[in-house]
């Protein structure tokens, strides 16, 4: 096992505060801090402390995969399946999708053919793999997820009481399934900016009039995000797709799970991210990067979800997971107060452990390991064993590793 060092990744929606409070720095950081990536992506891979020099985890994993990931080497070719992350959002992400492994594969040889380099602004696919990803919330988080069931889609729209939304909620009330929401979202997404001009204003005015209102209010929360959304990215499109999508809230702990082909946009918030080893966001609005919106149409999956929230279960171990379909990664989170034994943490490897509260010590084979708040270590697959005790104050930690196969 060794000391992981994250990449930080800044972006303009990310957080001053956050991610450098997480890691002991001085606040508020120069410039926005939106990701901290643990992983052997390429673009941006964490460093190992080995001896007296940092080493590159892409580079260590490609030197003995063998050892580094053992049985995942066989299944995943020789490289790291999972991608672990802090993300810290201070304003909306964009509103995005990722595709599945066929369109990921497709997408990145098509565009290796049309010579788009990989760190083209104008790329959509910078690898040839999925993404489906779990975030945890370490504190209260906010998000767009999946298409709500149109029905209440239905009442929403009513509820605003927009005569220029009336035919389009019409529309989808004689459809009221995945036909009738991508017909309402391709018509949305394309509008005229010229009718976009006219009909988003009459929107926010109707969320206005919506929130002003006496009473129990059902859509607060969605009308509230939409003008947020308009202040953000006036003029967007983005912002009447948003309509159609799940709002969820995530308390500490609670997670959200998003298969290929999910609309989404995380809102704020601050949580442990886990996803396949992969960089692939399709753009439909609410960013200033690229928007391929022919593109996301393709990958998009218009059937109406619930709220897909994933709540921890005990896993019998004295740790919690967080159950998703993904054979790439699995995640489980620890609790522990100083003073109580060591814990098991992990079978074979390979794994990592992320320390998001208190300080921690890892145990291996007689050698040890301090982990403060924001510290991670690399368990490769010949780290057996590995033990963890609460240092001080009460501790949380999440442990990264490969999914279970078949």
């Amino acid at each position: 096992m060794h000391e992981l060092v994250g990449a930080l990744r800044s972006y303009a929606w990310g957080s001053r505060t956050a991610l450098a409070q997480l890691c002991g720095r001085p606040v508020p950081s120069a410039h926005p801090e939106a990701e901290l990536w643990f992983g052997a992506h390429p673009a941006d891979p964490a460093y190992v402390k080995v001896g007296d020099s940092p080493t590159s985890l892409l580079e260590l994993i490609a030197a003995d995969p063998d050892r580094e990931l053992g049985s995942a080497a066989t299944r995943f070719g020789e490289k790291l399946p999972f991608l672990l992350k802090v993300l810290a959002a201070e304003e909306p992400l964009s509103l995005q999708a990722h595709p599945s492994t066929e369109q990921a594969r497709a997408g990145f040889d098509r565009e290796n053919r049309a010579k788009v380099p990989l760190d083209s602004p104008l790329r959509n696919y910078r690898d040839d793999n999925h993404k489906p990803e779990l975030v945890v919330a370490l504190e209260r988080f906010e998000a767009l997820a999946g298409f709500r069931e149109p029905h209440r889609t239905v009442a929403l729209l009513r509820a605003l009481a927009v005569d220029g939304l009336r035919s389009y909620c019409e529309l989808l009330a004689a459809q009221p399934d995945s036909a009738g929401l991508r017909t309402l979202f391709t018509t949305w997404i394309t509008l005229p900016q010229h009718v976009l001009a006219t009909l988003l204003p009459e929107v926010l005015d109707g969320c206005v009039r919506y929130l002003s209102g006496k009473g129990t209010r059902e859509f607060t929360a969605e009308a509230r995000t939409t003008l947020e959304l308009a202040e953000a990215y006036p003029g967007d499109a983005g912002v009447l797709a948003a309509l159609l999508l799940n709002r969820v809230t995530l308390e500490p702990g609670q997670g959200l799970f998003l298969a290929a082909g999910n609309l989404h946009a995380y809102l704020r918030g601050v949580g442990v991210e886990i996803m396949a080893n992969s960089d692939n966001v399709l753009r439909g609005g609410l960013t200033p990067k690229h928007v391929d919106v022919p593109e996301l149409l393709r990958v998009l999956d218009f059937e109406p979800i619930g709220l897909p929230v994933v709540l921890p279960e005990p896993a019998g171990d004295g740790s919690v997971r967080y159950r998703t379909p993904a054979p790439e990664f699995a995640l489980r989170r620890f609790d522990l107060v100083a003073g109580s034994a060591r814990v098991p943490l992990t079978a074979a490897g390979p794994g990592i452990v992320l320390c998001t509260a208190g300080t921690v010590r890892l145990f291996r084979d007689g050698s040890s390991l301090e982990l403060t708040r924001g510290g991670a270590a690399w368990i490769s697959a010949a780290d057996t064993d590995i033990r963890a005790q609460a240092v001080d104050g009460r501790v949380q930690l999440f442990c990264a590793c490969v999914g279970a196969a078949g």
